[in-house]
């Protein structure tokens, strides 16, 4: 399932068509925050390359997938959560809560314990 690239928001802003408040970027991901958080921090970790969904990432993807999780880790770190602890989610598909069909994780920390963002 492949969903189209041309109007995508994260495509947007990546290319610096659409302002965002990054927080991290290197040549494969960038990192900003959520312009409607649901925690103290809410920080988006979205590949520079387009993904629609989880069920369209493929093997050559596996290093881009784990280095998301590599960046959530430092971002965490870099705003004082890394010790202290942090949620990380990826939503699949309407049903699973994806709203925008570019792979992207949700990292949340300083919330209330349990879980910050409702299951899909």
């Amino acid at each position: 399932m492949s969903h189209e690239t041309g109007d995508c928001l994260f495509c947007r802003i990546r290319d610096g068509e659409v302002p965002s408040t990054k927080v991290y970027e290197d040549e494969q991901v960038i990192a900003f925050k959520d312009i409607n958080p649901k925690a103290p921090l809410h920080v988006l970790i979205v590949p520079r390359k387009h993904i629609a969904t989880i069920n369209d990432i493929t093997e050559a993807d596996a290093g881009l997938a784990g280095h998301l999780f590599l960046v959530a880790k430092q971002v965490a770190a870099d705003a004082g959560y890394g010790d202290i602890g942090y949620q990380v989610q990826m939503n699949c598909l309407k049903g699973g809560g994806q709203v925008i069909f570019h792979i992207h994780l949700h990292l949340l920390a300083g919330g209330r314990s349990g879980p910050l963002l409702p299951a899909g």
